[in-house]
C-alpha cells in the first residue's frame, strides 16, 4: 500500500491596520467592580495570548456593563 501524502498550506497572517486594535479594545472598566475588573483580567489575558477576538468581547462586555449597569 502506497503513502498518502497530504499537501499542507498555510494563509499568511492577516495584517490588521495601525490603531485598529487599540480602537477595537479600547474600553474602561468601571472603579470598584467586580465585573468589570474579571473582564479586563480576561481582556489581558487574551490580548497577551495574541487572541483578538476573545480580547474583543471581553471589551465589548465591559463597554456594554459600564454604560448599562453603572
Amino acid at each position: 500500500m502506497a503513502a498518502t501524502r497530504h499537501k499542507t498550506t498555510q494563509e499568511a497572517a492577516v495584517e490588521l491596520p495601525v490603531g485598529f486594535e487599540a480602537w477595537l479594545l479600547d474600553c474602561t472598566p468601571a472603579p470598584g467592580c467586580q465585573v468589570c475588573a474579571a473582564n479586563w483580567k480576561q481582556l489581558n489575558a487574551a490580548k497577551a495570548d495574541g487572541e483578538l477576538t476573545k480580547a474583543a468581547r471581553h471589551a465589548t462586555e465591559i463597554r456594554d456593563h459600564a454604560v448599562g449597569v453603572h
